[in-house]
């Protein structure tokens, strides 16, 4: 009896299974066998492509995505694995001119392609390419946990600590159950010796959100730290029992490196208490005045929640205060003083409260707001 005919879609859909299954071999050989049927598929073409690229074939990869290209030249797949090849293997203008013809041809607003882009820039270490990938994309998928988590992880190594707060702490916001943000900036705030901040974020997470030992370890050393316990505790089980299916200790590169990441370019130990110089302080929050019409707006900022304010220092925080919406008939003093406390729970970082631009930009300094103008 004969086999019944295979379309390519069937074959590419079947493919897709044992790719996703981690079955690379498989899915190469299916996709070829496929392509004996259907040489003109591109989705065929494109396929044996990302094989070829998780099996580290980056030669035949690039020119499985080539060919791709050669019989649909606007496919957005095929650049896009085109792209990520040329990275790997050190072509960067190839790279870069395959993905910047996915947003030539509106791909811009793609959540799931420009994630793929980001995330190829950002294990290459081209972290500036990245962030702007991360944010053509939010600006069509502001409410994604993901972008907003990518853009912190970027801001980090670019070394702009203040932008990777609020964009690690928007992606909690966004999805409290999402603990790769919570983890890398619990990481964050360990190395920056803040580790009340730090234990504020390992504590909100499970043994079985961790992939990676060096932050079970590091709950671990906080929770003994902090509680006085022995290292029998009934509440160190189920992390010590998690480090154990993870594989035990870590590498001495490991603690090394959490060494150095501690440590201040001088070799001294960071100081939390240098954190809350932030700006000019003022003696008193002045009253609001009014503005001209032919005044500017002044500031812009944007809150955890994704909301825009816009206003002079003294209007933006009375808008704060008013979105926050749990101090309603608190004072300005009570609701700063609450805000600050908070802030400083989650990320160590002290928020001036003597004025409201030294405020503001303390809170931004914290993550809780980024300002925009």
């Amino acid at each position: 009896m004969t086999e019944p005919f295979r379309s390519s879609e069937e074959f590419d859909e079947q493919a897709h299974q044992l790719y996703n299954e981690g079955r690379y071999d498989e899915a190469l050989t299916l996709l070829r066998e496929g392509l004996q049927l259907h040489p003109q598929s591109v989705e065929l073409h494109v396929g044996v492509g990302y094989a070829q690229l998780a099996s580290e074939q980056y030669a035949w990869a690039r020119q499985a995505f080539e060919f791709a290209l050669i019989l649909d030249p606007e496919h957005e797949d095929a650049l896009a694995g085109l792209g990520e090849t040329a990275l790997v293997i050190g072509h960067l203008q190839q790279a870069l001119t395959a993905f910047q013809r996915l947003i030539d041809l509106g791909y811009d607003d793609d959540h799931e392609l420009m994630l793929q882009v980001g995330r190829a820039l950002f294990r290459e270490g081209f972290f500036v390419e990245a962030r702007r990938y991360f944010e053509l994309a939010r600006a069509h998928h502001g409410e994604s946990a993901e972008l907003a988590a990518s853009l912190g992880y970027t801001a980090h190594r670019l070394g702009l600590e203040a932008d990777a707060f609020y964009w690690l702490r928007r992606a909690i916001a966004l999805d409290e159950g999402y603990p790769e943000p919570r983890i890398y900036l619990a990481n964050i705030l360990y190395d920056r010796g803040e580790n009340g901040a730090a234990l504020h974020h390992f504590a909100r997470l499970r043994p079985e959100d961790h992939f990676d030992d060096l932050g079970i370890w590091r709950t671990i050393e906080l929770l003994k730290v902090a509680r006085g316990l022995e290292d029998e505790h009934a509440e160190l089980l189920p992390w010590l029992a998690r480090l154990a299916e993870l594989g035990g200790e870590p590498s001495p590169e490991e603690m090394l490196l959490g060494e150095i990441e501690g440590l201040l370019p001088d070799g001294s130990r960071l100081d939390p208490n240098q954190l809350e110089l932030f700006g000019t302080l003022m003696r008193e929050v002045p009253e609001m005045h009014k503005r001209g019409a032919s005044e500017p707006v002044g500031h812009v900022i944007e809150t955890l929640d994704g909301l825009t304010l816009r206003g002079t220092w003294d209007d933006l925080l009375l808008q704060l205060q008013a979105v926050e919406g749990a101090w309603p008939d608190g004072t300005l003093t009570e609701f700063m003083h609450a805000f600050a406390q908070r802030g400083h729970v989650e990320t160590g970082v002290r928020i001036p409260v003597t004025g409201a631009e030294a405020f503001l930009r303390g809170a931004a300094e914290a993550g809780v707001i980024r300002i925009l103008e």
